[in-house]
């Protein structure tokens, strides 16, 4: 019972949910970028290259007879998923670099003195009364 109650306490922790979490998004964000590859920056480029589709280029090394199919080296596909990682790495990076930012500046700012404790006040209270009675 020992091993299902430390698992227990690992997995309710905060790090594995806000982990879970990072996931789920990740993977969210990863499908919103490889729509925008493929809809958005890819067709330009396409254009700018001759009208060429991406997702089409392909060298049959193979081709099918009867039942079996074509043996195929999709590299349009190839550099489609090149250029999906090379922005989610950068928007990453980006990410990244603003919340390093964001932790310098904390670290930057000057802490405040802490406050006197209360013996700390006390003492000065009396030391000032024993000043004006002299």
């Amino acid at each position: 019972m020992g091993m299902m109650k430390e698992f227990k306490e690992f997995a309710v922790k905060g790090n594995v949910i806000d982990m879970a979490v990072g996931i789920i998004i990740g993977a969210a964000f990863g499908k919103i970028v490889s729509s925008f590859v493929a809809d958005v920056i890819m067709p330009p480029i396409g254009v700018l290259v001759g009208g060429v589709d991406f997702s089409d280029l392909a060298i049959t090394l193979k081709e099918a007879v009867g039942e079996t199919p074509a043996v195929v080296l999709s590299y349009g596909s190839f550099i489609q998923t090149v250029i999906d990682f090379t922005i989610i790495a950068f928007a990453i990076f980006i990410a990244i670099k603003f919340i390093n930012s964001l932790k310098r500046k904390e670290e930057e700012a000057p802490a405040a003195p802490p406050e006197p404790s209360k013996e700390e006040l006390l003492l000065t209270e009396i030391r000032d009364l024993l000043k004006e009675k002299k």
